[in-house]
């Protein structure tokens, strides 16, 4: 039986990039377990943010005041950096606090890197992003985080000393003590109960600091939750990127994706044009030739007329082989007929190099009939890679599909050999083709083959399900 150096195919070492949440704990329970981190982003956002206060304030106003002279312009440049400096601060924070990540701004948008040293000087002036960090770190961090740390200290202080109030009580001196707060409370609310209530005062004053202790206490985790997740959606209004960034990074995204399948099939239509001329149309001509020979010859020496038909009927088969192995790159009638998956047991059945043939494709994949052609195609290109250039002796395809939520649904091809390894995606090889083609399904090629092997790529590219593009 034939093995492969590899105990296993692996699996896909980077996932689609999406903007989902990490996964959070739920319950009372979790909340708990989130007021550690909260409670030290809180206690700590009061001090940065007063230090953030007075460095921008600082800066920002000796600026503008030498605004007249250049040296004012620099100030304000480094007031606007050293805000973005304070903000991906708080970044920092909201993550470390546990919260979802806030996908940053494309600072160098602005500023891009051929356009020379004064637009990049002058790029913070035109980009909104760092006068919403200004603002929030001159005017709105302060506000928000002094309300923040004045409520947590509040909550922290009436929940410890509350339960704790029976101990420190007997240090304090009650001598002549005539006011006492749960007495108080009592007869506005039962008018004459402290009297009707015979305890020792001291006693009743503990037992009401230990009830509201516990509630304050009971409520803590409510309390950062609701006081962290103020900050992150203030964080996330102004100190996030904006949806028309997004937008336009997947306009550009999508114009990489355009542009590299537009250069695959260019690609490939020039192997295509080479190989029919490099083969059947070599052929053609060789049978043309043979042809005219045939007919000179057919009366003076039927002899050598019949060798050279038999030589002809032996060029025709050839050539009607290879165009057969043309029109395999395309699609061919296995796959219309049957489906990827006879195609691929047909396709390794073929292969000179032993492939074990690993087919995880559940009933209702439905793959689009484009999909199975580029999945056939490449699956073809990787097979002949390994028969040809990595001197293996085993090959192991695999085919799987994958739903990843948010990101929806990823057909996964592995190729994995026990060859010779070094395989890179060199520009104008067979590799780096495929990459565009990957590319341009809006997919990912992942090469991973070290000196000495074994090699293992791995395409992965999205797809939407056939009955549901029809639908």
């Amino acid at each position: 039986m034939t093995t492969i150096d590899s105990a296993s195919t692996p699996r896909a070492t980077t996932q689609p990039m999406t903007d989902a949440a990490p996964r959070r704990r739920r319950g009372y329970g979790g909340l708990w377990a989130a007021v550690p981190r909260e409670l030290g982003f809180l206690l700590l956002g009061f001090p940065i943010a007063i230090v953030g206060f007075v460095v921008l304030v600082t800066l920002f106003s000796t600026g503008a005041s030498l605004l007249v002279v250049v040296v004012g312009l620099a100030i304000v440049v480094a007031a606007l950096y050293t805000a973005r400096g304070f903000g991906m601060v708080e970044l920092v924070r909201l993550a470390w606090a546990g919260r979802p990540e806030i996908r940053r701004p494309n600072w160098e948008a602005a500023a891009p890197g051929g356009d020379g040293p004064w637009r990049a000087f002058f790029a913070p002036f035109v980009d909104g992003h760092y006068w919403l960090y200004l603002l929030h770190g001159m005017v709105v961090a302060p506000i928000v985080a002094l309300f923040s740390w004045t409520v947590t200290i509040v909550w922290l202080a009436v929940g410890l000393g509350g339960v704790t109030y029976w101990f420190w009580a007997m240090f304090l001196p009650v001598g002549g003590r005539e006011f006492w707060p749960h007495e108080w409370v009592l007869d506005r609310i039962w008018p004459g109960g402290s009297a009707a209530v015979d305890i020792e005062p001291l006693v009743g004053e503990s037992i009401v600091q230990l009830v509201l202790g516990a509630v304050f206490l009971l409520t803590l985790p409510f309390v950062t939750a609701g006081l962290t997740w103020m900050h992150d959606q203030i964080a996330r209004g102004m100190l996030g990127a904006w949806r028309s960034e997004a937008l336009q990074r997947q306009v550009q995204q999508l114009a990489a994706s355009r542009g590299a399948a537009v250069q695959a099939e260019d690609a490939a239509l020039r192997r295509l044009e080479r190989d029919i001329h490099d083969g059947p149309q070599q052929r053609l001509v060789r049978l043309q030739m043979d042809l005219a020979a045939i007919e000179r010859k057919l009366e003076s020496d039927p002899d050598a007329a019949r060798t050279l038909l038999g030589e002809a009927r032996d060029q025709a088969r050839d050539t009607l082989d290879e165009l057969r192995a043309l029109s395999r790159g395309f699609a061919p009638p296995l796959l219309q007929d049957r489906g990827l998956a006879s195609a691929l047991e047909s396709l390794a059945g073929r292969s000179p190099v032993p492939v074990i043939l690993e087919l995880d494709l559940p009933a209702d994949a439905a793959l689009p009939a484009a999909i199975e052609r580029n999945a056939y195609f490449i699956a073809a290109e990787l097979l002949t890679n390994a028969a040809k250039h990595a001197a293996a002796s085993a090959i192991r395809l695999r085919l799987s599909t994958r739903d990843t939520g948010s990101s929806g649904l990823w057909l996964d091809l592995w190729v994995t050999d026990n060859g010779r390894g070094g395989a890179t995606a060199m520009p104008g090889h067979g590799l780096a083709g495929l990459d565009e083609r990957i590319r341009g399904l809006g997919g990912v090629l992942l090469i991973d083959s070290p000196a000495g092997g074994p090699t293992v790529i791995g395409a992965h590219f999205p797809y939407v399900p056939a009955a549901s593009v029809g639908a």
